[in-house]
């Protein structure tokens, strides 16, 4: 089944995502490998695709997992946690639909 990972940001977090970036998308791309990942990326900060030095708001991971228990340790482990990028996290069932 596949479940949304939505993560927010604490506020000046920017300098944080650029040094654990790439053992954030290394995780991303293991997914994307195993054929389970659905889509992944930032919400920019401000209306642009390139929000510079205003960053980003948080994260959306939509990927397929066994159970709710397995993606929520996948998002516990993810470098951003680690470095302190998130103020939170939450993971829920996501049911694909459309296209």
């Amino acid at each position: 089944m596949y479940y949304a990972i939505i993560s927010e940001d604490l506020p000046e977090s920017l300098r944080l995502r650029k040094e654990a970036r790439p053992a954030h998308l290394e995780r991303l791309e293991a997914l994307k490998s195993d054929g389970r990942l659905l889509v992944a990326g930032p919400h920019p900060a401000i209306d642009s695709p390139d929000p510079g030095e205003a960053g980003f708001s948080g994260s959306l991971v939509i990927a397929e997992f066994e159970s709710l228990e397995q993606a929520q340790q996948w998002a516990n482990d993810d470098p951003y946690v680690e470095a302190g990028v998130y103020q939170s996290v939450t993971v829920k069932p996501f049911k694909a639909v459309l296209p």
